[in-house]
């Protein structure tokens, strides 16, 4: 996980490719969600890296918001699924309700 998929300059370049690059970053979190629940190898530090890294990050945050914001909402719908599957546990009390909201917006 930390190799690649929050690795700062990975993470930039995806970013050069606009929606693409956030299509890859979503991805990436479904691909970490698939393999969690089916090996039950990913900890929940992995899980607490990649939210960190694209969702509580400003600038990557910003990004998801203006160049693919299905993404967004369908990166934190999968955060939200693998809390209520028992895969993650939050380090950040806050962050089940940023989740929740993220989850619900409204794409055009």
């Amino acid at each position: 996980v930390r190799a690649r998929v929050v690795n700062p300059k990975w993470i930039a370049g995806v970013m050069r490719h606009g929606y693409k690059g956030a299509f890859e970053m979503a991805a990436t979190v479904d691909y970490l969600f698939a393999f969690a629940a089916t090996t039950g190898a990913v900890a929940d530090h992995h899980f607490d890296a990649v939210y960190e890294a694209y969702l509580e990050d400003p600038a990557v945050r910003s990004f998801l918001e203006d160049k693919n914001p299905a993404a967004l909402a369908e990166m934190a719908a999968r955060l939200t699924e693998a809390q209520e599957r028992g895969l993650w546990r939050a380090r950040s009390n806050s962050a089940a309700g940023e989740l929740a909201a993220l989850s619900k917006l409204e794409v055009a």
